[in-house]
């Protein structure tokens, strides 16, 4: 096939590029930068079956020839990022999924939704199944990421209803691995980060939240079922093993082979008390289930964490630091947990 991938350059978005050439598909890939990371996919540069194309996908989506699917990731996806960039986080939820959805229909294409489950906000059922109309404050903290999938889930439902256009949704729950950048405000790369260079790990509030984490390699193979597939959905793709923030902080410090103390930190507003996936959807409709335990994909994370932080030491080796005149006080990173 011939893959349209937005958002490809970042986190989840390059490892799907990387599994979709596996499987012998032509990926082009749009990514504007914004989040996403050049060293992300810079391994594909060279690869003939991959294009690489610096747009953002809310002015326009050109693609020269067929295509056969089209794989909507472009967002900023952690608080860090899409508080910094709100108009940009409703604007890629709306009129980025206005253009990929044209584009697909266009062509005939598959169109995969990547959704969140943040669209179930501070749940007041749990787990979270799919039928679960969600608690979402419309105009707090995270609205700009939670209405911006809401809408973008409503757009895609009125193409398939009032254009059959080929759709799906999927919603990811929270999601952990390598290519995480460590200033992103998630969770889990920022307590590997706080804990392998020695600081003190911030917890947000008492730790008594809950998440469930999914390794990336799990969620990609979910997301390639649902491409695979003829199923609508919405499908929640997440891994239902719940635990709170403090249990993660301290598997986390434990892994790394760290002694530093957990300090708690103000808890960020609207922050979800609980989040657990209903996967019975996902298991009956796709076959698919989470395989790779919370610990296994821990060490792999950990260990990637370690050899990017090496890397990128030796590209700082004998290049000069800018001169400041003046510093503010940095800010500890407040891991909502996301």
């Amino acid at each position: 096939m011939r893959v349209v991938i937005t958002g490809g350059a970042g986190f989840v978005g390059s490892h799907l590029c990387d599994r979709l050439l596996a499987e012998g598909h032509h990926v082009i890939c749009f990514d504007n930068f914004l989040t996403g990371r050049h060293s992300n996919v810079a391994h594909l540069r060279s690869e003939p079956r991959f294009e690489l194309h610096c747009q953002d996908v809310t002015d326009s989506v050109d693609v020269d020839g067929r295509v056969d699917a089209v794989l909507h990731f472009a967002s900023p996806a952690s608080p860090v990022d899409y508080q910094s960039f709100p108009l940009e986080t409703l604007r890629v939820g709306a009129l980025g999924t206005l253009r990929t959805l044209e584009l697909a229909e266009q062509h005939g294409a598959r169109f995969v939704l990547a959704s969140t489950s943040e669209v179930y906000g501070d749940p007041t059922v749990h787990p979270q199944p799919e039928t679960y109309w969600g608690n979402v404050n419309p105009i707090g903290p995270r609205s700009m990421y939670d209405e911006a999938k809401r809408y973008s889930e409503a757009l895609t439902t009125t193409f398939r209803a009032a254009k059959g256009t080929n759709t799906a949704i999927i919603r990811i729950f929270n999601t952990y691995g390598p290519r995480m950048r460590p200033d992103d405000g998630r969770a889990i790369p920022t307590f590997v980060t706080q804990a392998l260079s020695g600081n003190p790990v911030t917890v947000a509030g008492d730790g008594r939240q809950t998440r469930s984490v999914c390794y990336v390699d799990d969620l990609v193979e979910g997301i390639v079922r649902t491409l695979a597939s003829d199923v609508a959905g919405p499908l929640n793709i997440g891994n239902p093993h719940e635990m709170s923030v403090l249990e993660l902080a301290r598997l986390v410090i434990d892994l790394c082979g760290a002694d530093v103390p957990i300090v708690f930190v103000p808890r960020p507003g609207d922050d979800p008390m609980v989040r657990q996936p209903d996967i019975v959807r996902a298991r009956t409709e796709l076959g698919w289930n989470p395989t790779v335990d919370i610990q296994s994909g821990l060490l792999r994370t950990i260990s990637w964490f370690r050899a990017d932080a090496v890397a990128a030491a030796s590209l700082m080796t004998d290049v000069p630091l800018p001169r400041q005149e003046s510093a503010q006080p940095a800010r500890a990173p407040q891991a909502s947990g996301g």
